[in-house]
């Protein structure tokens, strides 16, 4: 347990760690690229370029700081990091690196601020925190490498099959080149590719799972990104995917991991509620077709706001599960105006997916959200729900990055 005195010192520099947090992040992860280039490959380097993780990781410093009196409110935000951790594969011995450029970071950027005191108690702190990580993530890999099917590390997957779902959506279908079986993951989850880049060596990126745990290959559906410009990370990866990885290729993978899912095994008369946009679809398709088959009495609400038509994924798919189960209800809401001849008539309209079309399938709002898709989407759809005054349980998403961003005011 940490000391009353690192406890009282730590949360006395959560103000000036809400000032200077970004400062701070940017600060970090230059000097740790710099001293410790090995490390570079586990970060997202389109996202280091955007200042997403440096916003991140000054968000959770401060909640860290302001909560370290009550950590027990930290546990969804924990649990999150431990999963992407693992997925990563971050381990035991990546922690002291952190450690030591985060320390070094704050003398640097805090100056006459960091006392040796200050330095002190957050290095307790630090560590006090890493027990926990190493702790939880230890299990994660324990119980990924244990299951049937399951594995350590990166294992070797051939693509089966590469289908288009729209114009700028791909998806690859992966079985392991061992031949071996595949674990039974939660619906929702993602894996990690491990791609080699122009330079010599390699990133990682989290795709979500499309399809229904217990199938013999493990599916995910790519959005094209941007095609990236000189010196750019960003959309390296999907137009790698896109371009070159072709049926017979070979990409490395990691095990399922993630916190958002749909547990199979709660049993809710509540209708159950599943809001997508765009990409966001991919893991509200493998929620939606593994509630389908497990969950036949369930009133299921399934929503999909997206561009236009053109770039509309798995349409068909969701017309047939409609069409053969009466408890799912589906609608499709498109940003663009319609070109013309286009009927949009039916379970289609024109506009964004808000709390009004949210309200005329379900008048009363009682249900289970989960919600997946762009930023705005996100915001929106997530301060909707917040202004209904629904309980934290009955509000799941998926959000790639800093949870502030999510829960400020837009």
């Amino acid at each position: 347990m940490l000391s009353q005195n690192t406890i009282d010192v730590v949360k006395s520099t959560a103000p000036i760690l809400q000032e200077h947090g970004e400062t701070l992040t940017r600060h970090f992860y230059q000097r740790m690229f710099s001293h410790n280039p090995e490390v570079a490959p586990y970060f997202n380097q389109a996202n280091q370029a955007e200042g997403t993780q440096q916003r991140a990781l000054a968000g959770a410093v401060c909640a860290y700081a302001a909560n370290i009196d009550n950590l027990e409110v930290l546990g969804g935000a924990v649990e999150l990091i431990a999963q992407k951790h693992a997925s990563l594969m971050i381990k035991p011995e990546h922690y002291p690196i952190v450690g030591e450029n985060l320390l070094a970071s704050i003398r640097e950027v805090l100056g006459e601020g960091a006392t040796d005191e200050v330095i002190n108690a957050w290095a307790e702190a630090y560590g006090f925190l890493a027990e926990i990580l190493i702790g939880r993530e230890t299990q994660i890999y324990d119980s990924n490498s244990d299951k049937e099917g399951g594995w350590d590390g990166f294992r070797n997957f051939r693509v089966e099959k590469k289908e288009a779902e729209s114009s700028n959506i791909t998806s690859f279908y992966l079985k392991p080149e061992d031949n071996g079986a595949l674990p039974v993951y939660l619906p929702g989850q993602y894996i990690t590719l491990r791609l080699a880049t122009a330079d010599g060596s390699t990133t990682m990126r989290n795709f979500s799972l499309s399809d229904k745990p217990g199938q013999d290959y493990l599916r995910i559906s790519v959005k094209r990104e941007a095609a990236p410009h000189a010196g750019a990370a960003d959309g390296y990866v999907s137009n790698k995917l896109h371009d070159e990885i072709e049926v017979g290729g070979v990409l490395e993978v990691g095990p399922p991991c993630g916190e958002f899912f749909l547990n199979l095994k709660d049993r809710h008369e509540r209708p159950l509620v599943l809001l997508a946009a765009g990409v966001g679809i991919t893991p509200l398709l493998s929620i939606l077709t593994s509630a389908i088959d497990s969950m036949p009495d369930r009133e299921i609400i399934f929503i999909h706001g997206c561009l236009n038509e053109e770039v509309q994924a798995f349409k068909k798919t969701i017309d047939e599960l409609a069409e053969s189960h009466s408890n799912l209800k589906i609608h499709y809401r498109y940003s663009d105006q319609a070109k013309e001849g286009v009927d949009r008539s039916g379970n289609c309209s024109t506009g964004l997916v808000d709390a009004e079309l949210i309200e005329s399938f379900l008048p009363d709002r009682h249900a289970d959200y989960y919600f997946c898709g762009p930023k705005p989407f996100m915001i929106n759809i997530y301060h909707d729900l917040l202004k209904w005054g629904l309980p934290g349980t009955q509000v799941h998403f998926e959000f790639f990055g800093p949870r502030e961003e999510l829960q400020k005011a837009d």
